[in-house]
């Protein structure tokens, strides 16, 4: 089981989210990989990937490229 500490896991979402907005990553069809988006090192810390997908913060397609939720 993953241990998820939060300082890490906060600097991780705050690095993704951006760069998916940075990405303009806001639906399927704009949906990027986390290497297009210029997240670095894209593969590392792929437990705190899956919480944020779990938790809803970001959304993955089928063919693994990530984009940010619409927000009502």
């Amino acid at each position: 089981m993953a241990v998820f500490t939060s300082s890490a896991f906060t600097l991780r979402k705050k690095l993704i989210t951006e760069a998916l907005a940075a990405a303009k990553a806001r639906t399927e069809e704009t949906a990027v990989t986390l290497a297009e988006s210029g997240v670095e090192n894209p593969d590392g810390f792929q437990e705190y990937t899956e919480k944020l997908v779990f938790v809803g913060t970001i959304c993955r397609t089928k063919d693994g490229r990530y984009y940010l939720p619409r927000r009502s």
